[in-house]
């Protein structure tokens, strides 16, 4: 059913080429929900309901997180997104002597099935879809979820979410990596198992550009070399005995959403067209889920300033507009103050009251795909095909996803880029406004949240009363078992079970990762040898 203008005109819901003004010279647009997904992977997008608002947070312990998680669900919320501390997403325990300073601050500390029992306390886990961003030891913070929710009495046949799993791109850009290239695909690999036969309604991976965006890349370079990290995992998941469309239809993806709205709405787009094709001609992906490109999008960190902060504001509307219009099917929108620090309760609430104004008092989910047919945006989009295309080309020249980056060239590539508009910023031919224009002579003061610097002993009282209570035995049997599972071939023991049976018993993430890091190493950068 068509909507009203405020005028009274009908806006119908979906427009194509033999509407007024209409476009498509090559014939290449289709229809929403139909390969290649230009216009959208769902015939009716946002006119049947929105994309779902995620807004992602965690500091401190358990229960302050917990607490701020029940604030956003009570302003609207329509999915968690959990943040954990630096320790937490490289496989340390809060005592561990490399997490001193760092529990708590950049996310939640969860070091075992009684932190993550606290974190997910009086949430249903049966009702609310929950994205992790977590990478390394994604499978670990899974599970704990899983039994949490069991205890709960919610089956992982119920469960709904996302884990990030992406650890490609933790080579490239964001550094959060334990295990070398080779067992942390067939990490993944495992976890694409596990889920087909415990969770099969869980997202098993989302795989990121954002972070490699955050780093400098430019939008043909977060699309290209994101996609060709998806390759990588699918050709992992094949080689391991799994059939395409068993797992396919649950990957997904994650990308950045930046000012220039324009060129964000080409990316979006021409990121769906090479993924429909790539699954279906190189791969032979029947399912049309298969083929779908369907991610989460962020707005850009990255461009956010410490400088009259409450610009930002206007900086994360545009971003958020952005995403909307290219199609994305979940939405974070950062708060105004996260360059000085961690988001308050109120700006975390206006951040999500943008994604609300979006979705409620504008006209853009009235009609499918409305910049299709813009002169401006299909050549844009036809643009940064090419050039993803082209750099998809030289990592697949070079081996592949893993030997490009065991050769730095995505690392390489991003860091030109960064430079490059470094150096466009200094010089003024960027503006970025509040930083090399328009400038105040006195900033106005401005309190942040501040993380409870106690956190870490309370946490090192919580792990040494847990070491002291549990089985010990249980858990030394059963951390034997997860190394057992690990020496193996891959293929021929899925690490995913004696590792929920470590959690179970009790185990810590650290004692867990450090019991692979027994059998697999840890990793070691190129420029770092």
């Amino acid at each position: 059913m068509a909507r009203e203008s405020e005028s009274g005109f009908p806006v119908e819901p979906v427009y194509g080429p033999g509407a007024l003004g209409g476009w498509d010279p090559a014939g290449r647009l289709g229809e929403p929900g139909e390969y290649p997904f230009t216009r959208g992977v769902y015939p009716t997008m946002y006119t049947g309901r929105p994309w779902t608002m995620r807004q992602y947070a965690g500091f401190g312990t358990a229960a302050e997180s917990n607490a701020r998680y029940r604030q956003l669900i009570e302003h609207g919320t329509t999915g968690l997104s959990v943040a954990f501390d630096l320790p937490t997403q490289m496989g340390y325990d809060s005592d561990a002597p490399l997490a001193h300073g760092e529990v708590g601050r950049v996310g939640v500390a969860i070091d075992s099935a009684e932190d993550m029992r606290v974190l997910l306390g009086g949430i249903p886990l049966d009702r609310v879809s929950t994205s992790m961003t977590i990478n390394a030891p994604a499978a670990l913070l899974l599970l704990l979820y899983q039994l949490v929710a069991e205890e709960q009495g919610v089956s992982g046949a119920r469960l709904t979410g996302t884990i990030q799993n992406d650890i490609l791109k933790e080579y490239i850009a964001r550094g959060t990596y334990i295990f070398p290239p080779v067992p942390s695909l067939r990490l993944v690999a495992d976890i694409f198992k596990y889920c087909k036969a415990e969770l099969p309604k869980w997202n098993t991976i989302s795989i990121s550009g954002y972070h490699m965006a955050e780093a400098g890349a430019s939008p043909a370079q977060e699309i290209a070399f994101t996609l060709a990290d998806g390759i990588e995992y699918v050709r992992t998941a094949v080689a391991a005995g799994m059939d395409i469309d068993d797992f396919a239809p649950r990957l997904s993806f994650f990308f950045v959403s930046r000012t220039t709205l324009l060129e964000e709405v080409a990316k979006f787009r021409a990121a769906r067209r090479i993924w429909a094709r790539v699954m279906r001609e190189e791969f032979g992906a029947r399912d049309p889920k298969s083929q779908m490109l369907r991610f989460h999008t962020q707005t850009a960190g990255v461009q956010l300033t410490a400088q009259q902060p409450e610009v930002n504001l206007v900086r994360v509307a545009v971003q958020g507009l952005a995403a909307v219009f290219g199609g994305t099917q979940s939405l974070h929108t950062n708060a105004f103050d996260e360059a000085i620090a961690l988001p308050t309760d109120t700006s975390a609430r206006l951040a999500l009251r943008t994604q609300q104004v979006l979705a409620h008092e504008t006209d853009v989910t009235a009609t499918v795909d409305p910049f299709a047919g813009s002169y401006a945006v299909e050549s844009l989009t036809d643009a940064v095909e090419e050039a993803a295309v082209d750099l998809m080309r030289r990592v697949e020249d070079l081996g592949g996803a893993v030997a490009a980056i065991e050769r730095n060239f995505q690392k390489e590539e991003i860091e030109r880029n960064a430079y490059r508009i470094a150096r466009e910023t200094d010089a003024g031919t960027r503006v970025v406004v509040g930083v090399n224009r328009f400038q105040l002579a006195e900033e106005a003061p401005y309190e942040p949240l501040r993380v409870d610097p106690d956190i870490e002993a309370r946490q090192r009282d919580r792990l040494a009363r847990l070491r002291a209570e549990r089985d010990r035995s249980a858990v030394s049997a059963a951390l034997s078992a997860l190394r057992k599972a690990a020496e193996s071939e891959p293929g021929t023991a899925n690490v995913l079970y004696p590792m929920k049976d470590a959690l179970a018993a009790r185990a810590t993430v650290g004692e867990v990762c450090d019991a692979l890091r027994e059998v697999w190493g840890a990793y070691k950068p190129v420029d770092a040898f």
